[in-house]
């Protein structure tokens, strides 16, 4: 086939895709009338990673899946807004990694509002100001964000999905790097790449900030500063990529929470968070764990802490393998309670790790 052959071969097939699109999203608008008449949520993350995994099954290439999957997730981002104006309330401000999380998760064509703090989010998502919020959990290297932790103490949302974020960290400067004297960094960034920066910047000014977002824009404003952050911060202020993944821990990655306010029914592959508080006497917790144990249910995580209710009492995190509704892990939820003052199930949602 000669060039304009080839053209004239893809001119057809774009029309053939935007005529499909378009039937496919009146299927999608029906679905949507049906679901609020039968006062269901609209969006289902457990329906979007069925769709993904069947279309990336379906995949025969060159495409690869993570195109694929970039596709399809600004095809259901239309198809979200379509059905219903939607808000996601997530920690700010932009060009943040959570901000970009978000985006993986829900696309462009929703609206977005970022916020200060992590008890915004969950307010914005409760008093029903945003239909979800996104806020970080953990990172594979500093480990846990209490204050996500803590909030879920007095919330009623739910964890309705999680996002796992592989996180690049890059060097960021309109200046040659030779000629940066000062660096912009958060201080989660600066625990993620300390050892990168003192050999690479070891008598630059470490200057720390309140986000990647904020260093990138500090750096964008002077002369001989950069700033470690991500791409997204790059993109938003216009500053040069100087190096790729600085991170001292090239798997480095954070997790992240979708909260709603109604669960998410099973998937066959989900996991369960929980948080309890266990009496205190001599043998407490081995106790309370044995369920977990019996019934051959996979513990992925636990963390504790304090109540803030009374001195030395503390709360336990616990992340496990399966669904609520799944009969073993309900029997053994039920078995839990036996020996605690105090359970909460927090949500069952769809691995994606």
């Amino acid at each position: 086939m000669s060039l304009t052959e080839h053209r004239q071969a893809i001119d057809k097939l774009d029309w053939q895709i935007v005529k499909l699109l378009n039937e496919r999203m009146q299927h999608v608008l029906e679905i949507g009338r049906l679901k609020k008449a039968a006062g269901q949520e609209i969006y289902a993350p457990h329906r979007e990673q069925a769709v993904l995994k069947r279309v990336c099954r379906l995949n025969k290439g060159p495409l690869t899946d993570d195109a694929l999957r970039a596709i399809f997730r600004e095809v259901m981002s239309g198809a979200l807004a379509a059905e219903k104006p939607m808000s996601i309330a997530y920690l700010g401000p932009e060009a943040t990694f959570t901000h970009q999380a978000a985006l993986e998760r829900f696309g462009t064509s929703l609206h977005y509002t970022p916020l200060k703090t992590i008890g915004e989010v969950f307010t914005h998502v409760s008093r029903h100001r945003a239909d979800f919020g996104v806020v970080p959990i953990e990172n594979s290297t500093e480990g846990v964000v209490t204050h996500t932790l803590d909030m879920f103490m007095d919330s009623d949302l739910k964890i309705v999905a999680q996002i796992v974020l592989a996180i690049q960290h890059c060097l960021l400067s309109r200046a040659r790097r030779n000629q940066i004297r000062r660096l912009y960094v958060h201080p989660q960034t600066l625990a993620q790449c300390r050892g990168w920066i003192q050999k690479n910047f070891a008598s630059a000014e470490i200057i720390e900030t309140s986000s990647n977002a904020r260093s990138a824009e500090l750096a964008a404003k002077e002369h001989n500063s950069g700033a470690i952050a991500g791409l997204l911060a790059a993109e938003k202020y216009g500053l040069p990529v100087l190096e790729h993944d600085v991170q001292d821990n090239a798997g480095n990655a954070t997790r992240f929470l979708v909260l709603g306010r109604t669960g998410t029914p099973p998937t066959g592959r989900d996991r369960t968070s929980l948080m309890f508080c266990i009496a205190d006497k001599v043998g407490a917790l081995h106790s309370a764990l044995a369920p977990f144990r019996r019934y051959q249910i996979n513990m992925t995580k636990i963390e504790s802490r304090p109540s803030k209710r009374k001195a030395w009492e503390y709360f336990f995190f616990v992340d496990v393998d399966g669904h609520v509704t799944d009969r073993k892990v309900a029997k053994a939820l039920e078995q839990l309670s036996e020996h605690c003052d105090f359970v909460k199930v927090l949500g069952s949602y769809p691995r994606t790790d």
